[in-house]
């Protein structure tokens, strides 16, 4: 299915996260945050890696103390992705990781003291072109705003972040993004759609503590689902009580069920029944595994039986429809050859591989022709 995205994108100003546009008419970008100790330096350049392997765009890390900002300071050196320091109260922090290359200081100006200490934090990052996310929490909230609003809302939230955007309009520092996070799917929704008609900057969505790999998988979709469709939304961050590259996979698996980015394989595939002509769903599993580290885009459809098999076949770059004695396999929505359930999974993996190898090859030609 090679339909565009009917979505019509908010349009908000573009900052620069390193080398990653954010805003503007630039892809969503995808983010994930480190949750090893970041001063185990190793450890943390480890899980950068695999978040980078799995397509993430940018990467947050916490930076609770000076020997933190210092570990920073080796990570960044060993690392090629854009990475966000989250940075709480102590603004000495923020000025010595903005010195050790930081791409993004995460930092509430309104949390960290004094009028100079706020001064001379938005000064180094103007000095080095360094862009703030100002990031409003429902379980940090201002005291002042519990007493005033009794429990967190979406009203809550828009104040918050408000008074942290004053103080850099009163710097005149335009360079940031904003989130306002709930783990309340409606309050962050909410929140979200009443800030985007206040302000121009990009907005960074999450449903922040949204749960396991399932239930926060669900919660994650449906919120950020809710945003995206509406326009809103600049990066994501998939927020998830599990490894941090299942955050990468989820936020690309929504962005692609959106048409809004494509990485990867898209799997159309039955749930499967009595119907099925090989096993669908074990097929999928293997399938899955052996194929992610495909990064090509491409539309596999793997259905089990004739009802709607030759259908998704026809329009997926790649199909295979159930049938007997042999499953019939499509190449660009018409049949190829015919496979045998004894070696169908190898066949599709093979299958799926030379087809990204043939669109390489003709890339390059592209590509070689059109330098001569």
């Amino acid at each position: 299915m090679k339909q565009e995205s009917p979505i019509k994108r908010r349009e908000s100003r573009q900052i620069m996260v390193g080398n990653v546009p954010v805003g503007g008419d630039a892809p969503i970008a995808v983010q994930s945050m480190t949750n090893t100790n970041t001063c185990d330096v190793d450890a943390t350049v480890g899980q950068i890696t695999a978040l980078q392997d799995a397509g993430a765009d940018i990467v947050r890390v916490s930076v609770p103390s000076m020997e933190a900002a210092d570990a920073f300071g080796k990570i960044r050196e060993r690392v090629s992705l854009p990475l966000v320091a989250d940075i709480h109260f102590d603004h000495k922090i923020a000025l010595r990781v903005a010195e050790l290359g930081v791409d993004c200081l995460r930092i509430n100006p309104g949390n960290i003291g004094r009028e100079d200490r706020v001064s001379a934090v938005i000064s180094a990052c103007r000095d080095r072109d360094i862009p703030m996310r100002i990031g409003v929490n429902a379980g940090s909230l201002e005291k002042d705003l519990q007493r005033k609003y009794g429990e967190p809302t979406a009203d809550a939230l828009v104040e918050s972040a408000m008074r942290h955007i004053d103080i850099l309009d009163r710097h005149d520092f335009q360079s940031f993004k904003v989130s306002l996070k709930a783990s309340e799917v409606f309050m962050t929704v909410d929140a979200y759609r009443k800030i985007a008609t206040q302000i121009d900057q990009p907005l960074h969505l999450g449903i922040t503590e949204a749960g396991g790999l399932r239930s926060g998988t669900v919660k994650s979709s449906i919120g950020l689902g809710m945003l995206l469709m509406d326009g809103i939304g600049d990066t994501i961050r998939v927020s998830l009580a599990a490894d941090p590259v299942q955050e990468i996979k989820v936020g690309f698996d929504i962005l692609k069920s959106l048409r809004l980015r494509s990485r990867g394989i898209n799997f159309i595939a039955c749930p499967s029944c009595s119907r099925q002509n090989f096993d669908v769903i074990q097929t999928m599993n293997d399938l899955e595994v052996r194929l992610e580290d495909v990064n090509e885009s491409m539309d596999v459809a793997i259905i089990g039986c004739i009802v709607n098999g030759p259908g998704e076949a026809k329009v997926a770059d790649l199909g295979l429809t159930g049938g007997s004695p042999k499953n019939l396999f499509y190449k660009d929505g018409k049949p190829n050859q015919k496979l045998d359930n004894a070696t169908l999974t190898d066949d599709l993996e093979r299958l799926v591989r030379e087809e990204i190898k043939r669109r390489k090859e003709r890339e390059d030609a592209i590509i070689t022709r059109s330098d001569k």
